[in-house]
């Protein structure tokens, strides 16, 4: 029996780059799931692309309503965005069709989860300084 070396893989047609970053956002391991198989079957040069729920669970092995789910985190993330779509049948009537999701630019959601974290630095640090001045004020009342 011969030996027959494996077919070289192009890298740019048989893979698909994940950011770096998208560990810093701190993704369930579901929503990370969704995310990386819409990257996986974006069209390079729109960014977007239309699986259904249905199609997204079998490849990453959840139910079309658990897909659901895991689709809302990367979007208020502002990780890809979604919109509606219709389809006109045969016979002329218009239904929902699926989702068209277009992946955003990951330093837009990096910029948004570094926001959110000062402003809950802002918030603990205002929160202590009201629990020393009440204490502070604890301490007047009780020594009068």
């Amino acid at each position: 029996m011969k030996y027959k070396p494996c077919p070289k893989r192009d890298p740019v047609k048989n893979y698909f780059q994940l950011p770096n970053e998208i560990f810093l956002l701190g993704l369930s391991p579901g929503a990370l799931a969704v995310y990386s198989f819409l990257l996986c079957c974006e069209n390079r040069s729109t960014y977007q692309c239309w699986p259904s729920h249905n199609t997204i669970g079998r490849a990453v092995k959840m139910s079309a309503n658990t897909v659901r789910k895991y689709v809302c985190e990367p979007d208020e993330r502002q990780l890809i965005s979604t919109e509606n779509t219709t389809v006109t049948t045969k016979t002329g009537l218009k239904r929902n069709g699926n989702l068209r999701y277009t992946i955003r630019p990951i330093q837009l959601a990096i910029d948004q989860f570094y926001e959110q974290q000062l402003t809950q630095m802002d918030v603990a640090a205002e929160r202590q300084q009201v629990a020393k001045a009440l204490a502070l004020r604890g301490n007047v009342c009780s020594s009068a």
